[in-house]
């Protein structure tokens, strides 16, 4: 038995692991406006902006369990059109989210068959938001780069059981049941690889025409390049699973099939000559005033499991960091969230900016806005480099915030928008 790597990082900060599960299994398989296939089809789509093959894989087999049809991972060329539609507002919050308007949000409402309803949306931008930042967790702790290689320092890229960290069931004791070797599903992980591999065989059935099969072939052979492979090891169903007719098993199919418009990215938001009045000022529109109560009256209950999750890691402990700087780790922490929030153009009237510069060594600087910005371009020499003097668990803090410093920015920027068109 084996622990999922996101699962065993978050493991350094039990309460925050709880808090995260919590809301993540209710993203994902509680009751909610979007069907089961959906939820995690957008999920990959989330993932696939920043070419998370981690990610997308995880969620390609929670989608083939929900019973998504097997022809949606060829690409988004084979989804409905109403799936489909959501691909822009997935470009713009995953790189630029200050772009977002109202009329991004009233086309999806008003596309004749193909609208969204506000509750679908809702759900939607809450989904892609979460998955965007967890991005950057999974690149800002090397779970995308060591998946298949046994980890970096003490971490493992692990499961435990059959069950992914996307879809544990939390509770107040989930992460120490998490954190508990679990040796007992070996049988069921064996019956759901023989139950995969038969649906991806229909895959291959249905799939007619030479081209095609030359097409598939090609991203099977990508795949084995990369080195990502899936193993049963101690019993335990590792990452999802592609398989042809003969029973091999190979790596996700090629990212691109899964975005439009992939050259589309993070840019600065503002330069000092540029005019300054798309600034998100906070004292205009926050979470705890304005957002929490739109999410949570449009989507029942998710307001109050994100508002935990956002408390949850304001209140973890970073004294270590925050004594290094001779300043109080609330002080530290607010400093690393408002800088990531400036770099999305969200400003506090209340903050002193030059803060940032005496609180942040450049090296964490450039650590953060990398792993923020462009997830993707992070490397295991950033992580290892990175005040090298502070505990693994320290680090992981760093990447807590950033997540949920990031996702915060995300779903401000949507939910105004989606305000400002029921004004």
């Amino acid at each position: 038995g084996r622990l999922e790597a996101v699962t065993q990082q978050m493991g350094y900060h039990p309460q925050y692991l709880d808090s995260f599960l919590k809301m993540q299994h209710y993203l994902m398989h509680m009751d909610g406006p979007l069907p089961f296939d959906c939820r995690h089809y957008i999920a990959i789509m989330a993932a696939a902006r920043h070419q998370c093959r981690y990610l997308v894989n995880l969620h390609v087999l929670q989608f083939l369990r929900a019973g998504g049809d097997p022809q949606w991972l060829r690409g988004l060329e084979f989804i409905p059109p109403k799936l489909r539609n959501l691909n822009e507002i997935n470009k713009i919050l995953a790189h630029r989210p200050w772009l977002i308007t109202k009329e991004h949000i009233e086309k999806l409402l008003k596309i004749s068959e193909w609208s969204w309803s506000l509750a679908e949306l809702v759900h939607a931008v809450v989904l892609l938001a979460h998955c965007h930042a967890l991005t950057s967790f999974v690149f800002g702790c090397g779970c995308e780069q060591d998946e298949g290689l046994g980890g970096r320092g003490s971490l493992k890229a692990l499961s435990l059981g059959n069950q992914c960290f996307c879809e544990a069931t939390a509770g107040n004791s989930c992460s120490q049941e998490l954190l508990r070797i679990n040796r007992k599903r070996s049988l069921d992980s064996c019956m759901e690889l023989d139950s995969l591999r038969e649906r991806m065989q229909r895959i291959h059935v249905e799939t007619e025409g030479r081209e095609e099969v030359r097409l598939l072939q090609q991203d099977r052979e990508e795949g084995e390049g990369q080195g990502t492979e899936v193993g049963v090891q101690g019993g335990s169903l590792w990452l999802s699973l592609l398989a042809d007719p003969d029973g091999e098993v190979t790596g996700a199919t090629n990212l691109a099939c899964y975005m439009q418009d992939p050259d589309f990215g993070y840019q600065d938001f503002a330069r000092r000559d540029e005019d300054q009045t798309q600034v998100f000022r906070v004292q205009d529109y926050s979470w705890e005033d304005h957002g929490f109560s739109l999410v949570n009256r449009l989507y029942s209950d998710i307001g109050h499991l994100l508002d935990e999750k956002f408390r949850m890691v304001d209140g973890l402990q970073s004294s270590a960091m925050a004594k290094r700087q001779g300043c109080e780790p609330s002080v530290f922490k607010r400093g690393i969230w408002n800088y990531i929030h400036c770099m999305f153009g969200i400003r506090y009237d209340d903050y002193d900016y030059a803060e940032v510069n005496q609180l942040l060594e450049r090296m964490l600087k450039v650590y953060i806005k990398t792993v923020t910005c462009y997830p993707e371009k992070t490397n295991s020499e950033m992580f290892d480099r990175f005040w090298k003097q502070f505990k693994h668990s320290e680090k992981v803090h760093v990447n807590l915030l950033i997540l949920e410093a990031r996702m915060q920015a995300e779903l401000l920027y949507a939910l105004q928008a989606i305000t400002q068109y029921m004004i």
